[in-house]
């Protein structure tokens, strides 16, 4: 069933479908985690619904945003964010493993993905063939992300990607196969004394070895009660919800 929500009261709308893979933390966190600079290029890879690239525009709205889906329903919903919103962002219906003559190479500042974190056969299963080709890499694998990022990326780009922990030596043998350098590294915890759950990595096209890792997230407290970082990156605090 198609529903609508807001990032905040009185604020933009979003489009997702219960069929589909619906929103979830690891898409704000990824739209936390990305970094883009105000006028930059920046393409969502597997795009969705188009939640990851509305959450970047709402911090920085100067962006020229591309999205790339295989999914015609999700991409439907995806454009239906963005005109409901007023938003200036291209969506493309395509697989990411063949972006020749639909995006030019070294075009984009920055890349985004949410890809799928298991492997074919693999983690749990998903209730639906949208559900399970967003969650498992029978139509994308880690490898086919990094070198179409890699081939999209401009010297000195980055790619921001949402990833399972156990999966980190994949996704980082990836990267620098494709000639992206692990740079930044980010784990989720649920709360403090639980292990991870996410990993939160961009690598950068061409940049020289060196990993900083960052401080751990917490989403909530030891209480349960949500983290003032959780709250900024759901909105819920209206002086952060947009960077100067």
């Amino acid at each position: 069933m198609e529903r609508m929500d807001r990032l905040w009261p009185e604020g933009p709308v979003f489009y997702y479908d219960d069929a589909l893979f619906p929103p979830g933390t690891d898409a704000f966190l990824l739209g936390d985690f990305a970094r883009p600079k105000p006028g930059q290029a920046v393409c969502d890879l597997g795009a969705g619904t188009g939640l990851i690239g509305l959450l970047l525009l709402s911090r920085v709205p100067s962006l020229s945003l591309h999205c790339v889906e295989l999914s015609q329903p999700a991409l439907r919903l995806a454009e239906k964010t963005y005109t409901a919103n007023r938003l200036d962002a291209a969506c493309h219906l395509a697989d990411l493993r063949a972006l020749e003559g639909v995006l030019p190479a070294g075009g984009f500042h920055l890349v985004v993905s949410n890809p799928p974190y298991f492997p074919v056969g693999g983690g749990p299963a998903a209730a639906g063939q949208a559900r399970q080709t967003a969650r498992s890499e029978a139509a994308c694998t880690i490898q086919d992300l990094c070198r179409a990022a890699a081939r999209l990326l401009r010297w000195g780009g980055a790619l921001a990607v949402v990833y399972r922990p156990e999966r980190l030596v994949d996704l980082m043998e990836a990267m620098r196969q494709s000639g992206l350098e692990p740079k930044r590294l980010r784990l989720v915890q649920h709360a403090p004394g639980h292990t991870p759950s996410l990993a939160l990595v961009e690598g950068r096209r061409g940049g020289k070895p060196g990993l900083r890792v960052e401080p751990p997230l917490f989403l909530h407290h030891a209480d349960g009660t949500d983290t003032s970082e959780l709250r900024r990156i759901y909105f819920r605090d209206v002086s952060l919800r947009k960077e100067p």
